[in-house]
């Protein structure tokens, strides 16, 4: 099991530690140390059934500075942005063993990826 992690997100921690405590040896990615590639982040888009719009963080600096408000729906345009801007990608991710990925920002959803 995997999380990618930021630290500095209140959600995130609480992924963290739900982790810790009940899937010892998962491994914790700091994804905005070490981004994930196009290729990474087209297979956990497609686990989670999401496109890469429904995962960034357009609030961010950064997606304004990139006017992503009006970018093309052009699913590899925004991955590739996603890996050249890791900030903007929410957090936290959790992918398990079995080939899920979980978008973990509540409760139930970290309670999904750990069941």
């Amino acid at each position: 099991m995997e999380i990618w992690h930021n630290p500095r997100c209140s959600k995130s921690r609480a992924a963290k530690a739900a982790l810790d405590s009940a899937a010892p040896g998962h491994t914790v990615r700091r994804y905005l140390d070490q981004p994930p590639t196009e290729a990474e982040l087209e297979a956990v888009l497609t686990s989670l059934g999401l496109q890469p719009w429904d995962i960034t963080r357009m609030k961010e600096a950064r997606a304004k500075e990139l006017g992503l408000a009006g970018f093309p729906r052009e699913r590899a345009a925004w991955i590739a942005v996603l890996a050249a801007n890791p900030v903007l990608i929410e957090r936290p991710i959790i992918l398990t063993d079995d080939g899920r990925a979980v978008l973990a920002r509540s409760q139930e959803a970290i309670d999904q990826a750990l069941g």
